[in-house]
């Protein structure tokens, strides 16, 4: 019995460290989000800063007091749309190579290359754009300047692709064999087949690596930070205008900030942390119709 007992005291014990291990990510959150908002709303209520010229603003001028971000909205928007449009097709079809396609051993030198890709550094990414995509884009461009958002978006098409790659290899490498087999006894080419079934199959998971793509997108820093121009003012109107992202503006002046500064730094977190959410409610929403219909 006191055997019995002792056992079961352990189970209780190491149940217990589970849930406190669990609730570290839940408190992490928590603390985060109170944090960010707690600073971000000072401004608008202690202070009495405008909301409407913070969020509709488009020049930010700490200097003559004028902090607006709506340009940066619009330039996140614009590189994170591009960077979909051009890194989720590409990740999708490498998945479904590796996938369905590759010999074992042409799977595992890609798999291989794709997980490297995923190691190295933001800043070297950065760099890589500034060093080569940059000049690049500066013979192309009819203005002065290669840093532009045509830069971030190739940028950030890059910085995404091992994210979408690895969760979309193993969403589809996960579809019961079954489907597979059904498929070609009615007809169906192996085209058809990964197109038809397979890709259908696999879609929760997939979209589940475009969301994490999609943060990627927005929540990088470092590497945008070197090659999109960071303006103080104006809306982008073409791909090679220059454009300052919501991250890179909190980033670049967090440091010497201070007072309504530092605190309205904070409110770009807020928006910032409520733009990221709604998309993530907004796809899984569109997920969760598409799997229904």
């Amino acid at each position: 019995m006191e055997v019995i007992k002792r056992k079961k005291l352990k189970e209780k014990i190491i149940e217990k460290f589970f849930l406190i291990c669990a609730l570290v990510a839940v408190i992490s959150v928590l603390a985060i989000t109170f944090f960010v908002f707690y600073n971000g709303l000072k401004p608008f209520v202690t202070n009495s800063y405008p909301f409407w010229n913070f969020i509709s603003g488009v020049e930010w001028r700490p200097g003559s007091n004028m902090y607006g971000i709506f340009y940066m909205i619009v330039g996140s928007v614009f590189a994170t749309i591009g960077a979909i449009i051009i890194g989720v097709p590409i990740a999708i079809l490498t998945a479904v190579f590796i996938a369905e396609m590759a010999s074992s051993r042409i799977g595992k030198i890609i798999r291989f290359a794709v997980e490297l890709l995923a190691g190295i550094p933001s800043v070297l990414y950065g760099v890589f754009g500034l060093g080569i995509i940059v000049p690049y884009v500066l013979k192309i461009s009819p203005m002065a300047q290669g840093e532009s958002l045509l830069a971030t978006i190739l940028v950030l098409a890059i910085m995404i692709l091992p994210t979408v790659i690895s969760i979309s290899e193993t969403s589809i490498s996960a579809v019961p064999k079954a489907y597979r087999e059904g498929s070609y006894a009615l007809g169906a080419s192996k085209i058809q087949t990964i197109f038809k079934v397979v890709i259908p199959a696999a879609r929760s998971g997939i979209m589940t690596g475009v969301i994490l793509g999609i943060g990627r997108a927005i929540g990088e820093t470092i590497a945008v930070m070197l090659v999109c121009g960071n303006p103080i003012a104006g809306i982008p109107t073409s791909l090679f205008d220059q454009i300052r992202p919501l991250t890179t503006n909190i980033a670049l002046e967090m440091g010497y900030a201070s007072g309504v500064h530092q605190q309205l730094l904070y409110s770009t977190g807020v928006v910032l942390f409520v733009f990221i959410m709604i998309i993530n409610v907004i796809v899984n929403k569109l997920v969760k119709v598409r799997v229904d219909i």
